[in-house]
């Protein structure tokens, strides 16, 4: 039976090497792409903090009832 199985794996090797080395390369461009992804979100998180610390600072240096007028204007839009 061992020697069976040897036999089968001295004939199947390449494949079974060449099966590998492609599951490894779709699993790290599956990493690569989850990464670049990920990058892609993180940029656009800073850059909605970025404008939403914008606004923020803004709305501290007014009065309330300036902001409100500001506001009412801004939704009728």
């Amino acid at each position: 039976m061992s020697a069976l199985l040897a036999a089968l794996i001295a004939q199947l090797w390449p494949y079974l090497l060449a099966g590998a080395a492609g599951l490894v390369a779709l699993l790290r461009a599956y990493a690569m792409g989850k990464a670049k992804n990920q990058a892609k979100q993180d940029a656009a998180d800073a850059a909605a903090r970025t404008e939403g610390q914008k606004i923020d600072d803004a709305v501290a240096g007014r009065a309330p009832d300036k902001n409100r007028g500001r506001l009412a204007k801004w939704s009728r839009r």
